[in-house]
């Protein structure tokens, strides 16, 4: 038998920390998440908006073990179907700017060989399909060196294909590294002022010059920095561009984070009150 949940009874029972695996199997569930996501959005209205979202998505793995899955292929692909919704999500509510944690440069020598070449075909995969989203404007963010060629070719192609949109701009971070980005920043710059002295390179020398060297140069830094399965760390992601993040730490993993569980990171960034040290 199905019961109805009133909306006045959901706005009073529904709290900001609910039981997620309780509310999954409660009669009417899915009624109590339709009122709560409707009464995020509307908080939503009421608050800011972030302009450019980094995503660290997390916990493939474990979730294809949990799951009693073959191989972590299997959560990397979940991973990858959740990205797209997460995209989805972001043009939904206006958001312009989206980067996606796909492959770090330590994920290029730490992982198992046969794991490594599957996720390359995956995030190739994503690649592809992202860049045939209309209005999508892809970016790859990271070295091409050391990348298998065709993933080379994928990211390549995807950037070519959506170079007109001017859509939501995706940031796809492909062997990225935070502090790799920052060398190859330094050695741009100093490419670029061949003729200047060290004496007049350091009176130039400024943060703002520096991003303008960077992968992501143009674009406004994340607002927030969201991550999946409980870890509260940064794994070299953006170093210098989250200077001034707010960051927002989710338990679920990667290819079980929800729409609610989104618009709750986004009401949480609404609601703080960002200093810039002041």
């Amino acid at each position: 038998m199905a019961y109805a949940v009133p909306p006045q009874a959901c706005a009073l029972w529904m709290p900001d920390r609910f039981d997620s695996v309780r509310l999954r199997s409660a009669p009417g569930s899915r009624l109590v998440y339709r009122y709560y996501e409707r009464r995020l959005r509307r908080d939503l209205q009421r608050s800011g908006v972030p302009r450019h979202i980094a995503m660290i998505i997390d916990g493939n793995r474990r979730w294809a073990r949990e799951q009693n899955l073959a191989t972590a292929a299997h959560g990397h692909r979940a991973g990858a179907a959740k990205l797209r919704e997460f995209v989805d999500w972001c043009a939904e509510i206006g958001v312009e700017v989206v980067t996606l944690y796909l492959l770090s440069r330590d994920n290029l020598t730490g992982r198992a060989r046969e794991e490594l070449g599957e996720l390359c075909e995956i995030i190739a995969d994503l690649a592809d399909d992202l860049s045939r989203q209309p209005g999508r404007r892809i970016q790859h963010v990271g070295d091409a060196k050391g990348l298998p060629e065709p993933l080379v070719a994928a990211l390549e192609a995807a950037v070519a294909r959506t170079a007109g949109n001017s859509g939501i701009h995706v940031n796809l971070a492909v062997g990225y590294g935070g502090r790799h980005e920052l060398v190859e920043a330094v050695r741009r710059l100093l490419a670029d002022a061949q003729t200047a002295s060290p004496a007049e390179l350091a009176e130039r020398l400024t943060p703002e010059l520096i991003a303008e060297h960077l992968w992501t140069a143009g674009q406004p830094d994340p607002d927030l920095v969201i991550r999946t399965s409980g870890e509260q760390r940064l794994s070299d992601f953006m170093l210098w561009q989250s200077a001034h993040s707010e960051f927002y730490f989710v338990e679920a993993l990667g290819p079980d984070l929800r729409e609610v569980d989104f618009l709750r990171a986004v009401r949480a960034y609404g609601q703080r009150e960002r200093r810039y040290g002041k």
